[in-house]
């Protein structure tokens, strides 16, 4: 009899003990679930005021005490696509945002496989100094140069303007990748015959795919969102979105509910586009963690 008493409770203890285990799981979960919503509403409230002021008439977007409830409009985006050239701007962003990107890829990689291949640090530290530097410092150079040849408002220069931003990003970002392919593989291939460009060809840029597709990425947001470069070298011929939403201002005010939905046009798409290749991110940013 007193077995079996032994038993129940010791079963009875189990569960207790199982199920403490389960709400202190759920009261950990809770709380890091509440830890993450603190940390991300700052970063994630000003993205919800800009696309919802863009639903709002001039006059609730300028309301004090704030309007939380109100009747959406379309005004505001019916407005940037009469009033402004909105598709002539966006294809001058597309065009000049991949063109930027595809020869920082061109140019970085080569570039980056060096330095990590043959430890070139001076090189590298002259490449983050331009990186580091704020863009204004050589803005104004090139404007200045570009205005006297007679360049201002073209796409080479303004995609070379770009490629300046995006080219010391991309290069930064392909070292590490670089560095962390195996020598064994790398010198396999010089063993068999391969030229140090066959090796970069065929060994080190398909192993590297997952970090060229992040500098891709990454390159590609810092052109597109890119504004003063694009203000001043582009001139009043070559504009981009970005100019949209400094555009939005009419005779003695800025056309808040026009500028919001000028920036949630700019905005969104890369958004989407980063939520769709986010794989590819975390893939290449977790890249080589793993190693040995």
């Amino acid at each position: 009899m007193s077995a079996m008493f032994a038993r129940a409770a010791a079963a009875a203890s189990s569960r207790r003990r199982h199920l403490g285990r389960r709400v202190n799981r759920a009261v950990g979960n809770t709380l890091f679930g509440l830890l993450i919503v603190a940390v991300m509403v700052p970063f994630l409230f000003p993205l919800y005021w800009m696309i919802a002021s863009s639903f709002k008439v001039q006059a609730i977007i300028s309301a004090s005490p704030p309007v939380w409830i109100w009747q959406p409009t379309l005004q505001n985006y019916v407005g940037i696509l009469t009033k402004v050239p909105f598709f002539s701007y966006a294809w001058n962003s597309l065009v000049i945002a991949l063109s930027a990107t595809v020869l920082s890829l061109l140019l970085g990689l080569p570039a980056a496989f060096s330095i990590a291949r043959y430890r070139q640090y001076a090189l590298a530290s002259a490449i983050l100094i331009v990186r580091i530097l704020p863009g204004i410092a050589y803005i104004i150079p090139w404007y200045i140069i570009f205005s006297r040849a007679k360049l201002i408002g073209t796409y080479p220069t303004l995609i070379l303007v770009h490629v300046m931003v995006t080219l010391p990003l991309t290069i930064w970002i392909m070292i590490s990748f670089f560095e962390d392919l195996p020598s064994e593989l790398t010198d396999a291939a010089l063993i068999d015959g391969c030229s140090i460009l066959g090796v970069f060809a065929r060994v080190a840029v398909p192993l590297t795919l997952p970090g060229s597709m992040v500098a891709a990425i990454f390159s590609f947001n810092s052109s597109w969102n890119a504004f003063v470069s694009s203000a001043l070298i582009g001139g009043i011929r070559i504009k981009t979105l970005p100019v949209i939403a400094y555009g939005m201002r009419a005779e003695y005010s800025l056309d808040w509910g026009g500028a919001m939905a000028a920036a949630t046009v700019i905005v969104l798409p890369v958004i989407i586009f980063t939520l769709l290749v986010q794989k590819h991110i975390v893939r290449g940013l977790t890249f080589g963690a793993l190693k040995g």
